[in-house]
């Protein structure tokens, strides 16, 4: 079994890519972003904690925190923002450790993917066999921010601006798939390399 770490900056395609690959192959995709909301709904590890950095008033009337909320007051503010993820990015290695684990014991899957944004910035990429960046432009990842959760050009540019450059992400990873233009031709270069 092997452990493909998956990233690339927001917008840039990945959960697409990954619910495609997922049609074909004997995998599992963990997101490290819907660990961190398990982790941090009611009941989960990191709740409490959250709460106690950041008040009771992030707790909406459903009994999860507010993400956006929490994501408006961390996004200007470095100190609040490191430790928040200093809550979150442990529990969500440690959930994902624990994942890995399971699936290696149990032999069903052939790949585990594992899908997060902050990928290198959190850690993830020490327990992957291998990093694939998934590459869109500015402009593209713009208009598909735009059409598909009503971003601003200007909020897009902000969210970029905190994330690692495509220099970055090219240094650090194995296999750069280009998703700029079209899901398919993504598609088969993702396929080429899994089959070499």
């Amino acid at each position: 079994m092997r452990v493909i770490g998956v990233t690339g900056g927001i917008g840039s395609g990945k959960s697409a890519l990954l619910a495609r690959l997922t049609a074909t192959h004997n995998c599992k995709v963990i997101s490290a972003d819907e660990t961190a909301h398990l982790l941090s709904g009611p009941g989960g590890p990191c709740q409490r904690p959250l709460v106690e950095l950041l008040g009771e008033a992030i707790i909406g009337v459903d009994g999860q925190i507010d993400r956006a909320q929490v994501a408006r007051r961390i996004f200007d503010d470095r100190g609040l923002r490191e430790a928040v993820n200093a809550i979150i990015h442990p529990a969500v290695l440690s959930y994902i450790l624990d994942e890995i684990a399971a699936e290696q014991k149990k032999g069903t899957v052939d790949i585990i993917f594992i899908e997060a944004a902050l990928f290198i910035e959190s850690g993830y990429d020490k327990i992957v066999d291998e990093l694939w960046y998934v590459f869109a432009s500015v402009p593209t990842r713009t208009e598909r921010l735009r059409q598909a959760r009503g971003y601003t050009p200007e909020k897009t540019a902000l969210i970029m601006h905190s994330q690692l450059s495509e220099g970055e992400f090219r240094e650090k990873c194995a296999f750069v798939i280009d998703n700029d233009a079209d899901l398919d031709r993504a598609l088969a270069q993702a396929e080429n390399w899994i089959q070499s």
